[in-house]
């Protein structure tokens, strides 16, 4: 029994907290230890249990989710799937979560019997024992970087640099870890690709602009590349750089075979010819495969190849293939990779 992962589970429902609770009673590596129906009996629970990871709801008497999960970071950092029926993809709330330091979210079900509890039952249990394996020190609390609105625009025009990033499964987490804290006063534009749908990307895109101070929008085709810029795109979209008339300008087409997921190395091989050493590429966290190829592209035209450490990340299929594939500059925890690209620009 010492060897399992140790679970609480915070709901203020006694029958949520008990089906949660049954979820796991088969599962060979989660052990549920404890269970608290509010914020408070949730933080005396963690001081007292020690738990390694934490399913938590957000509507609760007295202390809600939000409220504690900002407790809790601050004073025991714990892995946190937040389970709620507020916590939709593409939702503030969902967003808020994350910054706030949880590193997965599940909608709740708001059936407790039939079909639409048995297709999720699965989904708790793979998050819960994802979660469980990601490294303490990626987990914690990110605050806001408020922009400063003093720099006029035009003084961000030129792009001299491209940082492309890509990210799947976890890269919600991982994204808000680095783009808020990117350096916005630079010549360097950063272009990323996150597995979402589009309607999610865009509201991502909306959300990381109001919590960074590089501004942040969904990549439109034609239009031209400024630095201090964040473009994001989706998955399901081929997003690539092309120098045209001295100028770099984006060029957004919808993937024909998006399930084989290429977005990611397309966006680097063409960042890699477009920029060679002034590139940077950036692997986070996501399953499969996508990334590998176009940062051992940018890696080998002299740009500057990151990887997430697979420890810090969510899924760690996509920054494992890139390890095997190429010897990145630069291996690290999600908390740690703006410092470094801020540190390697002029």
């Amino acid at each position: 029994m010492n060897d399992l992962c140790k679970l609480l589970v915070v709901d203020d429902s006694k029958i949520m907290r008990r089906l949660i609770t049954g979820l796991f009673e088969s599962d060979d590596k989660i052990h549920v230890v404890g269970e608290a129906a509010d914020g408070l009996e949730a933080l005396a629970s963690v001081s007292q249990l020690a738990p390694d990871v934490i399913t938590l709801d957000i509507n609760m008497p007295g202390m809600d989710g939000l409220t504690t999960l900002k407790h809790l970071m601050i004073r025991n950092p714990t892995p946190t799937v937040m389970l709620s029926t507020l916590t939709r993809e593409g939702e503030k709330t969902t967003f808020d979560t994350l910054r706030y330091g949880a590193v997965d979210f599940i909608t709740k079900p708001t059936r407790l019997d039939g079909g639409e509890l048995e297709a999720q039952a699965q989904d708790i249990i793979v998050k819960v024992n994802h979660a469980a394996a990601v490294a303490l020190d990626a987990v914690r609390y990110i605050r806001a970087v408020p922009r400063d609105h003093a720099i006029a625009p035009s003084e961000l025009k030129s792009c001299d640099c491209v940082v492309a990033l890509g990210a799947a499964e976890g890269g919600y987490g991982a994204l808000l870890k680095t783009i808020p804290q990117f350096r916005p006063d630079s010549a360097v534009a950063y272009v990323a690709i996150l597995y979402a749908a589009p309607q999610h990307v865009d509201a991502f895109a909306r959300y990381l602009d109001d919590h960074s101070g590089v501004r942040v929008k969904r990549a439109i085709d034609g239009e031209l590349v400024e630095g201090g810029v964040c473009y994001l795109g989706a998955g399901m979209e081929y997003l690539t750089v092309a120098a045209r008339n001295g100028r770099l300008m984006l060029q957004v087409h919808r993937a024909p075979f998006a399930s084989r997921r290429g977005s990611i190395d397309r966006l680097m091989f063409s960042v890699a010819e477009a920029m060679k050493g002034r590139a940077v590429g950036v692997v986070l966290s996501g399953s499969g495969e996508d990334g590998s190829e176009g940062l051992e592209e940018i890696h080998r035209m002299d740009g500057v190849a990151i990887v997430q450490n697979p420890q810090s990340c969510l899924h760690k299929g996509m920054a494992q293939a890139a390890l095997a594939r190429c010897q990145p500059d630069f291996v690290l925890s999600d908390v740690k990779i703006a410092t470094v690209v801020n540190g390697l620009l002029p």
